[in-house]
């Protein structure tokens, strides 16, 4: 899918592109590859003379082959964005590509983003700059805004994981933690552990990316300024991750704990039973030795006896037992 944006009185538009001659008529700011076909690349090339590299989206490629400038002037930045799904949370890689010396660019430039799947932080950033006027100027504005709206993004992300955790916490600082709650709280802390992992990753990828957007002198006075209070707001995210890591794990401890009392408890009552039924057992060995006179056989109720023997033996420790609150 091929979308470009214009910008007109401060707001900016969307198109979908579907042929070669549509991209003739317009002068973007901003090209939006996602899942490109290899048609659509052909269309780039030519209209643009720009070549998308063929690991553009690749995960393996090298932490510092990420950011790089060519000699024609094309900035390259690759950078991860995050998908908060339910079921599935992942980081998209995107490749960013800021060209300003191209002849069919103006003075403006155009960016070019090519990703695989729909990015949150994108919609975002386009239903902002269609409400509110001169929120963009051109397209290293588009760039620094995106990374801005990925930063807000992780902040929100990281406010549901508050929530999330919350609700995990009045489950188990309630008490009572059965094995199956137990277990669902573990699957629940995990998920959001992982989550919490994603988001501390991607805003580091972020703060590399700005940081080098500021390195290559790149930003105006007010787009350099705009670039150190994203990286300020990165920070901040830093701290409430550091937090929610620390939260997650006395929760982790906590459960576990939970787990290991009920544990104790079946143990508790094979001890108590076997401490029990220790004394009938030695009762009935002796009974049972082979005496040369067995004295059951000369005794009318010698039967009787040793069984109602045996099981004095077992109900007094277990009265005592219960008296000591041993079997609570």
């Amino acid at each position: 899918m091929l979308n470009i944006f214009t910008l007109a009185n401060g707001r900016l538009f969307q198109e979908e592109i579907e042929s070669l001659e549509e991209l003739a008529k317009f002068q973007p700011i901003w090209v939006d590859l996602e899942a490109p076909t290899l048609e659509e690349k052909r269309w780039i090339k030519q209209h643009y003379g720009l070549s998308i590299p063929e690991d553009a989206m690749d995960e393996d490629i090298e932490e510092s082959a990420r950011f790089y400038e060519e000699d024609n002037g094309e900035l390259h930045i690759r950078s991860d964005f995050l998908i908060d799904d339910d079921e599935n949370p992942r980081s998209v890689r995107v490749a960013f590509i800021l060209n300003q010396h191209n002849a069919n660019l103006k003075s403006r430039g155009v960016l070019f983003s090519i990703h695989d799947e729909d990015v949150p932080v994108f919609r975002l950033l386009r239903m902002r700059a269609r409400r509110a006027p001169g929120l963009i100027e051109d397209a290293k504005e588009v760039l620094l805004k995106l990374f801005d709206a990925d930063a807000e993004y992780s902040a929100d992300t990281l406010e549901n994981i508050y929530d999330e955790l919350e609700a995990v916490s009045k489950q188990v600082l309630a008490g009572d933690v059965t094995d199956t709650r137990a277990g669902e709280v573990l699957a629940a802390i995990a998920r959001q552990e992982d989550l919490n992992g994603r988001i501390r990753r991607n805003v580091m990828d972020t703060r590399r990316a700005v940081s080098f957007m500021m390195r290559s002198k790149m930003l105006n006075s007010e787009q350099f300024e705009e670039a150190r209070q994203i990286l300020r707001d990165i920070e901040s995210l830093d701290n409430h991750t550091a937090f929610l890591f620390d939260k997650i794990n006395f929760l982790m401890d906590a459960t576990v704990g939970f787990i290991n009392i009920n544990q104790n408890k079946i143990i508790k009552i094979f001890s108590v039973a076997s401490v029990a039924l220790l004394p009938p057992t030695l009762i009935a060995s002796v009974y049972g030795m082979n005496f040369e006179f067995m004295p059951e056989l000369k005794w009318t109720y010698g039967y009787a006896y040793g069984i109602a023997l045996m099981v004095a033996s077992a109900v007094v420790p277990m009265w005592y037992f219960r008296r000591r609150g041993w079997l609570k």
